[in-house]
């Protein structure tokens, strides 16, 4: 009976273990939290995306306008993922009319413009302005530029085509196949 206590107590304290183990893992594979959800960096951006709050009107968008699977792809991708209350932001009407099917050609080139080829962290973009006296100009995806400068010590902006200014309210929230850094702006590229 001694020995059956002991092999037990032994497993339900490994088991325990390997469970605490298993957390902290998961810990370390967490780069932070967006929209009161844990993003993990072993997801990719499309599977950490849908679990944000903040980010259901980009969701909703990007399979609106068919790139889930694209973001889903290897990548690497850097994603300026605009909050929900950026696109709250716009005209009234905006999202809805981009959401409607005859729209899903100026929807792609919107979102599509808030995506950079490539893995671009905060030093990253942080090291371009400094090479660039100031200011880092960037492709997007879709083809048009964005302007990237300091606001600040630790803060970064961005300058769409039309001069509008975002700024980047979270940094480096790693993922699988590249990086999203979140925006209080939606990005609008020349139409």
């Amino acid at each position: 009976m001694k020995k059956t206590l002991v092999l037990a107590i032994t497993i339900t304290f490994c088991t325990f273990q390997s469970q605490a183990q298993m957390r902290d893992s998961d810990k370390a594979a967490t780069t932070v939290t967006v929209g009161g959800e844990l993003m993990y960096a072993k997801k990719n951006i499309v599977e950490n995306a849908v679990n944000s709050k903040d980010h259901t009107t980009l969701v909703a968008a990007v399979k609106a306008a068919g790139l889930v699977e694209t973001l889903m792809g290897k990548g690497p991708f850097t994603v300026l993922a605009p909050v929900n209350n950026a696109f709250e932001d716009l005209p009234a009407g905006t999202v809805e009319t981009l959401l409607k099917p005859e729209n899903k050609g100026t929807l792609t080139a919107v979102l599509t413009y808030h995506v950079l080829s490539g893995n671009y962290s905060f030093n990253d973009i942080a090291a371009a302005i400094k090479k660039g006296n100031g200011k880092a100009v960037m492709k997007t995806v879709q083809g048009q530029e964005l302007t990237f400068w300091m606001n600040g010590m630790h803060n970064i902006s961005v300058t769409d085509a039309t001069g509008a200014t975002a700024n980047i309210a979270t940094y480096d929230v790693m993922q699988s196949n590249g990086v999203i850094h979140v925006l209080d702006k939606v990005l609008m590229p020349k139409m």
